[in-house]
């Protein structure tokens, strides 16, 4: 597929597989290919096999939402990180209300395309990659797992995480908890530079210095997808699989790059090689035994894709809770004396680090029973929060009073509104916040035209003074407004089917 817009060209390509792992008949990956709007996006499911296909089609369809009804000038930034934010709570109210969703998560990693400038949002081990048009390969995310965040620390080695029994157990995912951390980067493209972004089921089995290979060689981007597919069944494709590829401008010829095929010798572009013995007994088979009769070819420990932090399973329960940076070698004599003090200090770091971050963090301890009491309750001490803060929390509660009964709000809570601004019509405040709210008790009301004018009125009214609380209304009304537009045709569309069915039909003339 391909578009031009603002200048520049954009092309795509895409491929999704379920893989050849009998113990996932489904694919619970999702893709987003939006030449057009310029947006792209991957999400792989967690949970099983229907709830993480519903939890990575969720995350797929809430960016798309949102980007499809984007309001001119918005913010892109700001718009992705809300609707990633946006489909975290709805996985997550998902997995509440539904027991067969209870451990539904998903990773997402997105790009949006304007001009020479990219955005990318990213949560949990997905990954996007970018290649300059000069042939270098950069990693523009960082895996949200367990072990990734152990080598990125120094604590362990590339080869102690690939052994690693939590290797597959991610750190960060959508729905997994109420609240998530989107990582958020823009940066500057230029002509002919790629992007893959991909799921852990292709970068578990090919390495990210033969990525640079195929997309240095290749001009054609679907070629590229589909030999990403072969190698993985080649090498057992554990897992699902799904990529999306992305050219800004025209493409650069490989013979003009192709001296840059020289590996770049550094951990991310080394192939890790995992002996058959080190894989976890209660591993997930691969479908492809004959991977393992070369012993050249790189070994992979298949996947788990726990989500963590999120309620513990039995499958967590086994993950060791000892420090990640295993398997360190023993030493004799004084420097064994030597090595026992260190380790006594060590200790002693640890203890107070704990203690710090445990004073920090006020979560579910992962891993350990939320039902044992305390031995003591020592009591908090609230911070007064800012006048900023305390408009946000009125804000947010006469949002929720609102939900519970959008009617009631309307009938009881807008005349008092009217009155208190010395107006007859809604649509006449110039407050922002009341009119995101009578826009949201419309909308839930079924009253889509007079909701899509209120948050319309609602945004050029915050726009025109760029507080913090009014910055907030823009965001939620920009996305409410989306959803308006959504049901309004929608529901169009079911009465011009309703419609046509009343219609008498014509008579049909048999023959004698």
């Amino acid at each position: 597929m391909s578009h031009t817009n603002n200048g520049f060209s954009v092309h795509s390509s895409a491929i999704t597989d379920r893989g050849l792992n009998e113990r996932r008949p489904l694919n619970e990956d999702s893709f987003l290919a939006d030449n057009e709007r310029r947006v792209f996006a991957v999400a792989d499911g967690v949970g099983g096999a229907e709830a993480g296909e519903v939890a990575s089609q969720t995350a797929v369809e809430v960016l798309d939402e949102a980007f499809r009804h984007q309001v001119d000038g918005a913010d892109i930034e700001d718009l992705m990180e809300l609707a990633i934010q946006r489909a975290n709570a709805s996985i997550h109210q998902m997995a509440q209300d539904h027991a067969k969703f209870s451990m539904m998560a998903t990773t997402i990693v997105a790009l949006h395309l304007q001009g020479q400038t990219a955005t990318i949002g990213h949560v949990g081990d997905s990954r996007l990659y970018r290649l300059t048009p000069d042939g270098q390969l950069l990693r523009e995310t960082e895996d949200h797992s367990v072990v990734e965040e152990e080598v990125r620390a120094g604590r362990m080695t590339p080869e102690q995480a690939a052994n690693h029994p939590s290797k597959n157990v991610i750190s960060r995912a959508l729905g997994a908890e109420d609240d998530v951390e989107v990582d958020m980067k823009t940066i500057e493209v230029e002509d002919g530079t790629e992007f893959l972004l991909c799921t852990d089921g292709i970068t578990r089995h090919i390495p990210d210095y033969e990525i640079r290979q195929l997309l240095i060689v290749n001009d054609d981007l679907g070629e590229v997808c589909t030999e990403l597919k072969r190698r993985c069944f080649e090498r057992g494709a554990e897992d699902n699989l799904t990529a999306v590829l992305v050219r800004v401008g025209n493409p650069i010829p490989a013979d003009q790059r192709s001296e840059e095929l020289e590996r770049t010798i550094s951990p991310e572009t080394e192939a890790i090689h995992v002996p058959v013995a080190a894989a976890p007994a209660d591993a997930e088979a691969t479908a492809t035994p004959a991977v393992n009769a070369n012993p050249e070819t790189p070994q992979f420990v298949p996947p788990s894709r726990i989500a963590f932090p999120g309620t513990p399973t039995t499958e967590t329960a086994a993950i060791p809770s000892q420090p990640l940076n295993i398997d360190a070698p023993s030493r004799s004599g004084g420097a064994s004396m030597l090595g026992r003090a260190l380790i006594f200090l060590i200790v002693l770091g640890a203890i107070a680090g704990a203690f710090i971050a445990g004073r920090r963090y006020d979560g579910p301890i992962p891993f350990v029973s939320q039902t044992k009491a305390t031995t003591e309750t020592v009591p908090a001490v609230e911070p007064t929060p800012s006048p900023t803060d305390q408009a946000l929390m009125k804000f947010e509660t006469s949002r929720r009073e609102l939900d519970r009964n959008p009617a009631d709000w309307l009938a009881k809570q807008l005349p008092g509104g009217l009155a208190e601004q010395n107006i007859q019509n809604p649509l006449d405040s110039i407050n922002p916040q009341f009119l995101y709210l009578y826009g949201r008790a419309s909308l839930l009301t079924g009253n889509y035209e007079a909701a899509a004018r209120a948050f319309e009125a609602a945004i050029a009214r915050a726009k025109t003074d760029p507080t913090s609380e009014n910055q907030t209304v823009v965001k939620e009304a920009t996305l409410a407004l989306a959803a308006t537009t959504l049901k309004s045709e929608k529901e169009r569309n079911q009465a011009l089917t309703h419609f046509d069915e009343m219609l008498p039909k014509p008579a049909t003339s048999s023959s004698p």
